[in-house]
């Protein structure tokens, strides 16, 4: 019989508990594995149906580049085409600033390749400063065929810096008509945060550049233009494939001025080295002929980006460059302000012309004695001599007559104390003193001896060059005050076709006809027999004007005001006022020559020089103000 020997080391398999087992985590597998993929088809469900046009646009975007194209900026010309502002292409050099690790080693080995000036670092230091870090910026501009070739081939060198072909702004006047084209210049945050307040950033992707001052700024709707897109097919690296879709840019409209060019350098030259301004206006529609501010400066300075030195050296100059004279400078009137003064005395019925004065030579108010130019006075003044003589006693006693208000209210129908609203911005509104005035800007209130210096254009007046143009144009017109403009025309580059921009109502200055012939005449005198006769000796046409002389700085009562001994930048100031001819006025005009002494020595020859130009055809010379006469020479 057999026995069975049972070993206690061998484990007895139960095979149906481990099927069991093994079904169980086929199970759990399956379903976990059937869970998972649930979730997947889920995810895709909701990728595919319910994001899909979310991920088609990220897709597309990936795909698709969206480049803007700047448009041209549009051009500015003179009346008769001559350029003032336009465009030019040229490549630059370019420095993305957050791809630079160490800039100034970057720059030192960039100067090996590519010629970088002293001035094109301190330029670049500036925009460095002034930009954001992932903005583009120029270190050269208008690199030569040579520089761009030699450049290319040591690109691989120069993480960061690329070559971009841009459009340039150039001014071929130059300084010329710095104070009324203006210029452009990069776009700053205060700029870019107005332009997006506006509803206009769009327009200005990719544009680095917008009008800063002058006509440049006022009218930068008008040039800028539309900025054209071009949609392009990018692959993995961002290389271009192919253009897929282009809208044009629309190029910026076309300026035609109403200045002449030629008229422009003739009063600019006609300066030769003084300071001043000089505005003149076509009297029957209130057109800009010339508007010179001397001296001026290069606009083409700006358009790159101005270096600190430049910079410094206009803002510091005592010349003062960078002001516009013309538009924001104001000036005492001085004597000019006597034919407006002897108008409203006929319209307020304090005067009559035949009325006259007997001048001693000086006016007593108060006990203070305002003397007159004329040692021993002139006589028996009536008010045609007064305005031929320039007599300011008669003035004087009239002010007293009139009084402030009265003068303040009718001086405002001829524009004095307020902007003309010309089409370029920062201008001065001026000073036109009256009671209320006073009391607001001193918390003062106004003294009636106060009123006398007034009357001769002194005291505290003080008008833009551009306002006493507008004035004497509306004397020589009849008493119509048009805006002042300077563009006639904006011209649409594509279809060539022009429009007039829109101007405010003129006005009309409520004065009769008959007092209005009286001060024509009496300006007629002048320059025939008065202040301005030396100066419109010999010309061919009949011409009306007036000369003044304004004050710098106060003399002490009972002092002796000697030009010799005054230090030049604090001598009077020379204004005329004139328009021609008589007849037909074509041209009134306003000039005022700093620091130049009497206005019948120093501005009334620019104005003769102006007017021999516009109307005879001569060509103007500089005017040389030889010695420096006593005053018991020449008044006004």
């Amino acid at each position: 019989m057999s026995e069975f020997i049972i070993n206690p080391g061998v484990e007895i398999r139960n095979a149906q508990f481990e099927l069991r087992q093994f079904q169980l985590r086929v199970a759990v597998a399956s379903g976990f594995v059937l869970f998972m993929f649930f979730i997947l088809f889920a995810r895709f469900v909701y990728l595919q149906l319910v994001q899909h046009e979310h991920y088609e646009t990220l897709a597309e975007a990936n795909r698709i580049s969206v480049v803007p194209i700047v448009p041209n900026r549009g051009i500015i010309v003179d009346r008769n085409g001559v350029l003032l502002a336009h465009n030019y292409s040229a490549y630059t050099l370019e420095i993305r600033p957050d791809k630079v690790a160490d800039m100034d080693q970057l720059i030192d080995t960039l100067a090996t390749v590519v010629d970088i000036t002293p001035r094109d670092r301190r330029r670049f230091s500036k925009l460095l400063e002034e930009s954001k870090s992932f903005e583009s910026l120029p270190i050269r501009n208008r690199l030569s065929d040579e520089e761009v070739a030699r450049f290319a081939a040591n690109r691989y060198r120069f993480r960061g810096v690329e070559i971009n072909a841009r459009l340039f702004r150039q001014y071929p006047q130059g300084e010329l008509f710095a104070h009324v084209v203006g210029h452009i210049g990069r776009i700053n945050q205060a700029e870019l945060d107005k332009l997006e307040e506006d509803g206009d950033d769009a327009n200005y992707r990719g544009t680095d550049y917008v009008g800063k001052v002058g006509l440049e700024q006022s009218y930068e709707r008008y040039l800028h233009g539309t900025t054209g897109v071009e949609e392009m097919e990018v692959d993995s690296g961002g290389r271009a494939v192919r253009t897929l879709s282009r809208s044009a840019p629309v190029s910026g409209a076309n300026l035609i001025l109403s200045l002449d060019a030629k008229l422009q350098e003739a009063a600019y030259r006609a300066f030769g080295d003084n300071r001043g301004a000089l505005v003149a206006i076509d009297p029957s529609t209130g057109a800009v002929l010339a508007f010179v501010s001397k001296p001026g400066f290069d606009p083409n300075l700006f358009v790159d980006g101005i270096d600190p030195q430049n910079w410094k050296e206009l803002n510091e100059s005592p010349d003062r460059p960078m002001l516009n004279r013309a538009l924001a400078g104001t000036y005492p009137p001085g004597s000019t302000f006597k034919p407006y003064m002897a108008l409203a005395g006929l319209t307020y019925g304090k005067r009559r012309p035949e009325q006259t004065i007997s001048d001693p030579g000086y006016f007593n108010f108060g006990g203070h004695v305002f003397h007159d130019d004329k040692k021993g006075g002139h006589g028996l003044v009536d008010m045609y001599k007064s305005i031929v003589a320039s007599c300011d006693t008669y003035y004087y006693m009239l002010a007293n007559d009139l009084g402030i208000d009265h003068i303040a209210s009718f001086m405002r129908m001829f524009g004095f104390g307020s902007r003309t609203g010309i089409d370029i911005p920062g201008e001065a509104a001026g000073t036109l003193p009256s009671q209320e005035w006073k009391a607001r800007r001193f918390k003062q209130k106004w003294y009636a001896g106060e009123t006398i210096s007034v009357g001769i254009g002194q005291g505290y007046n003080a008008y833009t060059p551009l306002q006493l143009a507008q004035a004497v144009a509306t004397l020589a017109n009849g008493g119509t005050l048009y805006p002042p403009h300077i563009v006639s025309q904006i011209e649409n580059v594509a279809t060539r076709a022009r429009t007039t921009p829109t101007l405010p109502p003129p006005r009309t200055a409520e004065v009769k006809p008959e007092y209005l012939r009286v001060i024509q005449q009496a300006m007629i005198g002048v320059n025939k027999e008065g202040t301005g006769a030396a100066a419109f000796a010999g010309a061919s046409y009949l011409s009306a004007g007036k000369t003044g002389t304004a004050q710098v700085i106060a003399i002490k009562q009972g002092e002796k005001y000697v030009e010799s001994r005054v230090a030049e930048r604090h001598r009077d100031h020379a204004l005329f006022i004139a328009y021609a001819p008589v007849e037909a006025p074509r041209i009134a005009l306003a000039v005022i020559v700093e620091n130049a002494g009497f206005g019948a020595r120093a501005a009334a020859p620019i104005a003769r020089q102006m007017f021999d130009y516009y109307i005879a055809g001569k060509q103007p010379t500089a005017v040389k103000i030889n010695g420096v006469p006593s005053n018991d020479d020449e008044s006004d």
